[in-house]
């Protein structure tokens, strides 16, 4: 099992996150969806559980494409969707990813701490044990400077770039910008990677830490680059959003090439 901490700062307020996320959530689905391959959404509703209560989704990534070409060779058809479910009681969030072939051989766990006004200094923000904390390896994300893989660059969702008409944020131009910035958040995301294959274990879980590393960079330097996308919605404006990108993703889903192709090589 892998244990990694993702602590992710951002140029926002900790309530702004909030909208911010889910706006950027629907906007990345769509543009991964397509050709057989993409995000279905199960279930998006209220959730209650003791004193906690949220938004509970249940979503289906179908994403043979995308994984290494080894991973594809030894894994039957099917194998590869990823069940996800989702308890957002923000500014803490639980999600669980599984895969109905490997059952309880395979499991992406990760928990999330949202703290407002925080530059990435908290060292145990979600309260692990001892015993975790010796496994644990903490990843602070740059999203203006960390580097990005050439083929998922793009101009206007460069932060160096990028300036806000709305709030007047950015561009992140300058390399200490985390220590600067305001207002400010953090995410800090502890992650538990486990894959029970012999013979590939080690390989595939290094591979799944790095494509998360990955999609937490992406996704928070297009949260940021849509600043004035979401700045100024609010839960009721989000809700319709996404009430109406399961319609828009459930078409999308079934015709045209997978917007994933692109990682098969």
């Amino acid at each position: 099992m892998i244990i990694n901490e993702y602590r992710v700062i951002n140029n926002c307020t900790e309530a702004e996150y909030k909208i911010a996320q889910l706006y950027a959530t629907a906007m990345a689905s769509k543009n991964t969806t397509g050709g057989g391959e993409g995000v279905e959404v199960l279930k998006n509703e209220p959730y209650e559980k003791g004193n906690e209560k949220g938004q509970y989704t249940h979503k289906i990534y179908r994403l043979a494409s995308r994984v290494p070409a080894w991973v594809r060779a030894i894994a039957p058809s099917g194998a590869l969707d990823l069940y996800e479910e989702a308890w957002n009681a923000y500014p803490y969030c639980k999600t669980v990813l599984k895969n109905g072939y490997m059952k309880d051989s395979f499991s992406i766990v990760y928990e999330t701490l949202h703290v407002d006004g925080s530059r990435g200094e908290i060292e145990n923000a979600l309260n692990i044990s001892k015993e975790e904390l010796k496994k644990r390896n903490v990843i602070i994300i740059d999203i203006a400077h960390d580097k990005i893989d050439p083929k998922d660059y793009k101009a206007e969702e460069d932060p160096k770039l990028y300036h806000s008409k709305k709030t007047g944020r950015g561009p992140l131009s300058d390399p200490d910008w985390q220590k600067k910035v305001d207002p400010v958040m953090t995410c800090y995301k502890l992650v538990y990677i486990e894959f029970k294959w012999f013979g590939i274990q080690g390989k595939t879980e290094s591979f799944i830490a790095k494509t998360i590393h990955h999609l937490f960079t992406i996704f928070h330097r297009q949260l940021f680059c849509w600043t004035d996308g979401w700045y100024g919605l609010t839960i009721d404006d989000i809700r319709a959003i996404e009430e109406q990108t399961k319609k828009d993703l459930d078409e999308k889903r079934n015709v045209g090439t997978s917007p994933l192709e692109q990682y098969s090589k």
